[in-house]
């Protein structure tokens, strides 16, 4: 024994070693992390490509057999695609962003900073073309051999000598100005063979299209000169011959689109050159065969009371029966004759207005072009009106097939939504060959269309069930009113939603429900029901993966692949479910959060992801069995250089009783012997998202686990259960003893605990120090600290009062202010103020859309009047979270500044000291850490 103890030592020194040689990580380490972004699978699933973006800056592509093999790695390209017959892989290839910046600092102008190019490469060959000055590009959908592509302007040197430029009169330069690319005049586009190279170029492009699956191309043009008259052409890919169906003198087109064979073009024209308000726009048709497109309708043969809209989108059904476009109401004629001083600028709002006027505001673009869709069925010639000015939305059946369209009409209850949050319609069913009613109803919640169109069906919240309504029949039918197929865990005073549906079967037959764990399949018409997966008892959600996005029905001749997560270990998986004996079988489960896969178009290989807190979630390839996978990606082989961190469940019970779990992250070298600082942060509930990886990243409203785990820092993430009426209340039952139970254990400092959280998070925070003094120092990001000002608020992004939130979602009151006065006060911290003895932090930003900012300055003003410790951050033209990137990397910065000063005990950073005066905004940030003499 004497001679092993010395080696267990040297062993225990040595693993000791290593975590202490760990790097920590800092803020510029967030620089060296990449994520994968944009990754497809080719068709045949031969190949996979992703780009890895480094730092939220520069992009590195990647393209890899189904053996993991390299087969190409391409400096700064992303935004890979893989044509349809799998020879090739497409990419753009971007310019530095550092030299982009390098030359904007020079003053560059933006014309003459670096275009994208595009990259092609041949899978078989390895071959790879550059092409540079790319605007845009597109390939065949459905079929492959073509590429199209516009080309930027590529600005030339003019050769001519000063002598001679003067002597050219400005009338004659006027006249000789050759016609440039633009917007307006189009780009030059070049139409590529793949397998040949060959390729012709078409001059002044504005707008270009391949049909989906046939094979053919169409474009519009300005003309090649400045006299030239604009036209629309298609080419038939197959024979390669081009005929011009449309042109006019400074014609313009707008949505030009293809059937998906592409038998069948449709085009609106704008041929008048005059400024006329009211455009003469014209719907155009070609089909296949004929010599030129045919008008269709225009604004004197339009139903009357419209016009024709070029902003409706064109498309047909699938079996190229259709043509749906949009009509439009004639706009409101403006008087342009009325100068600036004379136009009266005045909002005059009403109380009885369907939509507050913020929101009218905000949506007046999108109702000022506001087209109702309209069919032409094309065998005739016929219009048939689907939508109008009052049932104005559609929903269409089998890809546009279906005999019928469901149509809706919001208004009637669009201003008690304003407070309830539940949204009615009135719907029709419209019979698309007529236009005729088919039926009606009254006051329903939101309905979608089955694919074949045979039922609406949707979940009514206030009658807690699913239902169908058969739009041949009118039946209504509740499917699960007398089962537990809501949420049964709702804590909002409001009715219950649901967990969702995973899609209809084939011809409408079925419609597969989701409870708590288990799909059910469930008859449209009886409502008799057949439960497929058996997860509840071992507390097993399971869930269908789509895996083909342009899926219509379920397929029950398929296997199915299913999605699986433990409610208790926080697990994740794969399941395949066989319809033909009603059995499922576990794929793949492990500690992992396992993401949706994507799978080849023609095969059964696909690409996923899965990830932990420890564990990237890199790309992998496999099939359906998934016996086993290949690991494609290595994105941050630099992680096991630094100190990181564990994570895991914690349980404790919350002040009313309740068994409550939360994520407990600790550093990756954690020694229970020791004292850590804890830092709290928490929103509502949390501990599902366990798998959850948290690479190194400026974020915008929260703290990094892994950053602040590997400086030292413990982090609690408390589940919140809340009580209707008093949210503050349940946040303090439920976060303090947690904490207490945490401290308990004798590795945390109960001197040194502080709390972040934004939003709901932030009022949480807010609330919580005016009742504790447990924490050291707390950040509160956007909070409400007062109830009652914040209900007659308005969350500017959509216009929207606040009221509903209050009465029935997140803030949880349940009720008025007038009819729970006491409710408003005790839950507003602005009412206990004087009770917070905690150094805090705000950070409010001034375009904020979910929050009034004026919140926190009701917050911080109320501190700065009591003299308590407090500081307020404003990212200027920010919304709800700083979006830009150095905004979000001095907020990590602060942030970290804020919690290491009062929890660790370093120096105070001189904005915290003095702040940052309006002279040194940009220039001065205050980072610099001040010595004790200087805190003074």
């Amino acid at each position: 024994m004497k001679k092993i103890i010395p080696l267990l030592l040297l062993s225990t020194l040595s693993l000791v070693e290593s975590f202490a040689q760990k790097k920590v990580l800092d803020h510029s380490d967030i620089n060296l992390w990449n994520t994968v972004e944009d990754e497809a699978i080719s068709p045949d699933g031969s190949y996979s490509l992703y780009d890895l973006e480094k730092g939220e800056k520069d992009n590195f592509l990647k393209i890899q057999d189904s053996k993991g093999d390299f087969l190409l790695e391409y400096d700064r390209g992303k935004e890979g695609h893989f044509t349809y017959d799998s020879q090739y892989a497409l990419f753009t290839i971007k310019p530095w962003k550092d030299s982009v910046v390098a030359l904007k600092k020079r003053k560059v102008k933006k014309d003459r900073l670096p275009k994208d190019s595009l990259g092609i490469f041949n899978l078989k060959t390895k071959n790879l073309v550059k092409i540079g000055n790319i605007k845009t590009y597109k390939l065949p959908e459905k079929w492959s051999g073509f590429l199209a592509y516009q080309l930027e302007d590529i600005k030339k040197e003019n050769t001519k000598k000063e002598e001679e430029k003067d002597s050219v009169s400005p009338i004659e330069k006027k006249k000789d100005k050759p016609k440039k690319v633009s917007k307006k005049n189009g780009y030059h586009l070049v139409l590529r063979n793949l397998s040949t190279n060959t390729q012709d170029t078409i001059k002044f492009v504005t707008d270009y299209t391949f049909a989906k699956t046939g094979k053919w191309f169409a474009y519009t043009t300005t003309g090649e000169t400045k006299d030239a008259n604009a036209g629309v052409f298609v080419i038939n890919m197959e024979t390669m011959q081009t005929t011009m169906l449309h042109e006019a003198k400074k014609g313009k087109y707008f949505q030009l689109n293809f059937s998906e064979s592409g038998k069948n073009l449709g085009f609106i024209a704008d041929t008048d050159t005059t400024k006329i308000q009211l455009r003469p726009n014209e719907l155009f048709l070609w089909q296949e065969g004929k010599a030129t497109a045919e008008k269709i309708v225009d604004n004197t043969s339009a139903p009357a009371n419209y016009v024709v809209s070029k902003h409706g989108k064109i498309h047909f059904s699938r079996d190229d029966s259709k043509l749906f476009f949009g009509l439009a109401k004639p706009p409101i004629k403006k008087d342009t004759s009325l100068l600036k001083e004379e136009i009266v600028n005045v909002e005059v709002w009403t109380y009885d207005e369907p939509k507050l006027y913020t929101v009218q505001e905000l949506q007046l673009k999108n109702d000022t072009i506001q087209s109702f869709k309209t069919a032409v069925l094309l065998k005739d010639k016929r219009l048939v009106i689907l939508a109008d000015s009052t049932y104005m939305d559609t929903q269409l059946g089998d890809n546009g097939n279906a005999p019928y369209a469901l149509v809706r009409n919001a208004t009637p209850y669009e201003l008690p939504s304003q407070w309830t949050a539940r949204r009615y319609y009135d719907y029709k069913v419209i019979n698309t060959a007529t236009g005729e009613t088919q039926s009606e109803v009254k006051k329903m919640p939101r309905m979608r269309l089955s694919p074949k169109a045979k039922y609406g069906y949707g979940y009514s919240r206030i009658d807690s069930t699913w239902f169908t309504y058969n739009l041949q029949s009118g039946n209504y039918r509740p499917l699960t009113k007398d089962a537990v197929f809501y949420n049964e865990e709702n804590d909002y005073p409001n009715y219950p939603n649901s967990y969702g549906v995973a899609g209809w079967t084939k011809n409408d037959t079925a419609l597969l429900i989701y409870d708590r764990y288990d799909i059910w399949k469930i008859n449209p018409e009886t409502g008799s029901r057949t439960k497929l997966t058996k997860g509840r008892k071992a507390k097993t959600v399971y869930r269908y993966l789509h895996l083909d996005e342009e899926e219509p029905a379920i397929d029950f001749d398929q296997k199915l692949l299913l999605g699986t997560f433990n409610e208790v270990s926080k697990d994740g998986g794969y399941a395949e479910y066989n319809p033909k004996s009603n059995t499922v079988k576990q794929l793949v489960s492990g500690p992992y959060s396992y993401a949706t896969p994507t799978k080849a178009a023609l095969t059964d290989k696909l690409i996923f992801t899965r990830q932990s807190f420890k564990e990237f979630p890199d790309l992998r390839f496999t099939d359906l069995n998934f016996k086993k996978d290949i690991k494609l990606s290595n994105a941050n082989p630099q992680q096991k250089e630094y100190n990181w961190g564990t994570i895991a469940l914690v349980n404790w019970i919350s002040l009313d009783g309740k068994k409550l779990t939360g994520l407990l992250v600790k550093p990756e070298n954690f020694d229970p012997n020791k004292k850590y600082p804890l830092l709290v942060n928490f929103y509502e509930k949390s501990s599902d998202r366990l798998h959850r990886h948290r690479h190194p990243r400026a974020e915008r409203s929260s703290l990094n686990y892994s950053f602040y785990t590997s400086r030292g820092y413990v982090i609690f993430n408390p589940d919140v259960h809340y009580r209707i009426g008093y949210p503050g209340e349940s946040a303090y039952n439920c976060v303090i003893p947690g904490i207490t139970s945490l401290v308990e254990k004798g590795y945390i400092d109960s001197d040194n605990i502080g709390v972040q959280g934004h939003s709901w998070g932030g009022y949480q925070i807010a609330h919580l120090v005016t009742k504790t003094d447990i924490f050291k120092a707390a950040e509160a990001g956007a909070p409400v600290p007062n109830m009652i000002s914040a209900y007659g608020g308005i969350r500017w992004w959509t216009g929207l009062s606040r009221q509903f939130q209050y009465e029935h979602t997140q803030s949880r009151i349940g009720g008025t202010p007038w009819e729970f006065p006491t409710r408003y006060m005790e839950n507003s911290p602005i009412f206990n103020i004087d009770k917070i003895n905690t150094p805090l932090l705000i950070m409010h930003n001034d375009a904020d859309g979910h929050v009034p900012w004026y919140q926190g300055i009701e917050l911080f003003v109320s501190l700065r009047r009591l003299g308590k410790p407090s500081w307020f951050l404003n990212y200027n033209e920010e919304p709800h979270w700083p979006l830009k990137l150095q905004n979000r990397k001095d907020f990590n910065i602060r942030l970290a500044q804020f919690f290491d000063h009062f929890l660790k005990g370093e120096s105070k950073p001189a904005w915290m000291h003095r702040g940052v005066p309006p002279m040194e905004k940009g220039i001065r940030q205050g980072y610099e850490l001040l010595d004790g003499t200087d805190e003074d």
